[in-house]
């Protein structure tokens, strides 16, 4: 099969201001990030404007080292809550349909929490370990990646009880669900293989072969076809998965470390720390579409829901970026800390919060134009962050 190579699109800005200072290196762009922050500035000062505030919207910062989850308002910003759970807790994730977060630890346990109780309302003991978690489409149903044992736990949310499992092989990595809420896909990096199980039958319908050790995967919206990082090789792999057969490699030009599918489906972003890159590959031909330079460490991104734009954090020199889709382009730049990990916006899409691990802090950053309003201590080593569209109420404060 013949693959696609990747060709690389440079953003090129005069650097003739810059002659007589040296070689810096900076996030994109360095020119860039001065255009951006000159005119956020002239803005500032020519505008008279007041920017409304965020929405009461509660963000969740789950804290792997302090053990807890802390609730912060965000048009406080104030924290309302912390909430203690099990140690080591890794992921956050909104039952759909639900007031209820289930936070996975690594001590393998499944806190859930209540809205707006802001409290622990059930804890559930899977075993060694707690890993990815992904819900059912009506968030009925559960399923849990236990690692270490290798194995899913499937989980009735409605009696908090486990009511199965399927055991695979020992240090699995990631988990996904299709769309339709019909097959598991667990990655195997020792084994270089996705395993795919049945969410109706709980058994394992087979595996495919991809690339050196899968990691992170995305799904196509119709649940037809599975991408995976092959995380020890130069490419990603896609997989149908109504057959469980590799439909293409994709090289990648450096080693990709994460992906995500853009929301109406029809592009997959692929991210590599060692390449300090963005890869565009085209969703439904498998091919590379575009690669653009980023700064160091691409870990996570969110996109706006029509598709437009993209918000990338760079955990290796604290920037977020806000990237224009339509026109394959940086819009701006912030930067937000010292490693930014994960970032979410708020429902009205006016706001993000990023969760930074190395300050254990978390910073509100205004979408348009994109700029710092605050930045919050709330603990030790925050991994994620998510804002599932609850408003606290204000008079009860």
């Amino acid at each position: 099969m013949r693959l696609a190579r990747p060709h690389k699109f440079c953003i090129s800005v005069s650097r003739a201001s810059l002659a007589n200072r040296g070689r810096v290196s900076l996030p994109w762009s360095l020119g860039g990030v001065l255009l951006a922050v000159g005119l956020t500035v002239l803005a500032s000062v020519g505008c008279h404007k007041q920017e409304l505030p965020p929405q009461p919207y509660v963000a969740f910062v789950v804290n792997n080292q302090s053990q807890s989850v802390v609730a912060v308002n965000l048009a406080g910003p104030q924290i309302v809550a912390t909430i203690p759970v099990a140690p080591l807790p890794e992921k956050a994730v909104r039952r759909p349909g639900h007031k209820e977060i289930y936070v996975a630890s690594k001590s393998g346990t499944v806190s859930v929490i209540n809205f707006p109780e802001l409290a622990v309302a059930h804890t559930l003991d899977l075993g060694q370990s707690a890993g990815d978690l992904v819900f059912s489409p009506n968030g009925d149903y559960a399923y849990v990646l236990e690692p270490q044992a290798g194995r899913i736990a499937f989980l009735d949310c409605n009696t908090l009880k486990e009511t199965g499992q399927v055991s695979l092989v020992p240090k699995l990595a990631h988990l996904a669900i299709t769309p339709d809420g019909k097959t598991l896909i667990a990655s195997d990096p020792a084994g270089d293989r996705l395993f795919f199980v049945s969410t109706k039958e709980r058994r394992v319908l087979g595996s495919v072969k991809v690339g050196k050790t899968p990691g992170p995967m995305a799904v196509l919206h119709d649940s037809s076809v599975v991408f995976v990082a092959d995380t020890g090789d130069e490419k990603i792999s896609a997989a149908e998965i109504s057959s469980r057969t590799i439909l293409a490699h994709i090289e990648m030009g450096s080693r990709p470390d994460g992906l995500v599918l853009k929301p109406d489906g029809g592009e997959l972003f692929v991210f590599s720390n060692e390449g300090s890159s963005m890869t565009i590959v085209d969703a439904f031909h498998d091919n590379i579409e575009q690669v653009f330079p980023t700064g160091k460490d691409p870990v996570a991104a969110v996109f706006k829901r029509d598709s437009s734009m993209m918000y990338l954090a760079t955990s290796g020199d604290g920037f977020v970026t806000a990237f224009d889709i339509t026109n394959r382009a940086v819009q701006s730049t912030v930067h937000v800390g010292v490693s930014p990990v994960a970032l979410a916006l708020t429902p009205d899409e006016r706001f993000l919060a990023v969760a930074d691990s190395a300050s254990g802090s978390l910073a509100v950053v205004r979408t348009s134009p994109l700029s710092l309003v605050t930045v919050l201590p709330v603990g030790s080593n925050p991994v994620d962050v998510i804002v599932p569209g609850w408003e606290l109420d204000q008079k009860k404060q």
